[in-house]
């Protein structure tokens, strides 16, 4: 399927009355962030991802087959809406300089591609993720490279550092929420009320199977690597354990047992989360479709948001987006 058709086909579709927002949905993976906004209220007109794999997830989901790659996809070709949304990867920049503008700036980066896509269709709002890192990345000079491109393109720009074990997940998973709002839609002295989440704990005990077949680790790989120093590590969780699990990785697949979390449970005493925990920890809803191989399952969820806070954050902008009309 051709970028131009895949545009085509989501502007042919019948949009939907009761939306009170749209949105795109760049760098997509499998679908997190829209699930997110459309919770909010919102409706995607167009979506972009360039990893096959993550496409054959996203369409299996929500019957949209996302366009490929944005650097070669024309802002005036993507139709009109009201929120961008965009994970993008985090890559270094060049130093702004004898004041340049971030076009030179950003050149070369999937940042340079949100930008041109806002300057192009100044919508009157966006979300963009990232890792904390961000804000230290290549010396601050990314992040402020960022921050004073937003600027420019004539936004009120804010950020903060969410964790999602306050949302409603069992995992500690900290990212970083950037939020922009068109200058003309909001007041001189605005700031952006960003969702705290709840003190209510949720645990990863109450989403263990028992007796899962196929995740089992090896007794072999458990005696000569993941038990080969009494370190306290890897972290092994069980029903009885009410704790938050260490961040979900794209790499879980690879079993390492400095960065991942492993259930006491399988053939083998020893395995792997499930799709199903997977989906927990992650906030999915039980009914995703996950249509690949367990590999790229892990990829995909480990490279994915945190469901619930972005719910958050997009309800916080839907009730921004009304307050703004009237202004």
């Amino acid at each position: 399927m051709s970028d131009i058709q895949t545009i085509l086909d989501f502007g042919e579709k019948k949009r939907n009355k009761n939306a009170l927002f749209t949105f795109i949905d760049l760098f997509a993976g499998i679908g997190g962030t829209r699930l997110g906004f459309e919770s909010a209220g919102g409706e995607c007109i167009y979506t972009s991802e360039w990893d096959p794999h993550s496409q054959k997830t996203y369409f299996a989901n929500f019957g949209d087959f996302p366009d490929g790659d944005i650097t070669k996809v024309k802002a005036s070709d993507i139709p009109d809406f009201d929120v961008l949304l965009a994970g993008f990867p985090c890559q270094p920049f060049s130093s702004i300089g004898k004041r340049q503008g971030f076009k030179h700036a950003t050149q070369g980066t999937l940042f340079y591609d949100v930008a041109r896509i806002i300057e192009e269709k100044k919508p009157r709002s966006f979300l963009l993720e990232n890792v904390p890192g961000l804000v230290t990345h290549d010396k601050g000079n990314t992040f402020k490279v960022i921050l004073e491109a937003l600027n420019t393109l004539g936004y009120n720009v804010s950020y903060k550092i969410l964790d999602s074990s306050k949302f409603g997940v069992p995992q500690q998973r900290k990212r970083m929420y950037i939020v922009g709002f068109r200058k003309d839609l909001v007041p001189d002295d605005f700031e952006f009320e960003y969702p705290v989440g709840t003190n209510d704990k949720v645990y990863i005990n109450r989403f263990l199977e028992e007796g899962a077949e196929g995740y089992g680790i090896s007794e072999r790989l458990q005696k000569s690597y993941i038990y080969k120093l009494d370190d306290g590590r890897p972290m092994v969780v069980d029903k009885n354990s009410k704790i938050h699990v260490k961040t979900l990785v794209a790499s879980y697949h690879k079993i390492q047992r400095l960065t991942g979390t492993f259930v006491k449970d399988g053939d083998t005493g020893l395995r792997l989360f499930t799709q199903s925990e997977c989906k927990a920890i992650m906030g999915f809803p039980k009914n995703f479709v996950v249509p690949v191989s367990r590999t790229q399952m892990y990829r995909q969820f480990g490279n994915s948001v945190v469901v619930p806070v972005i719910s958050a954050v997009a309800k916080q902008m839907a009730k921004q987006l009304g307050q703004s009309i009237a202004i």
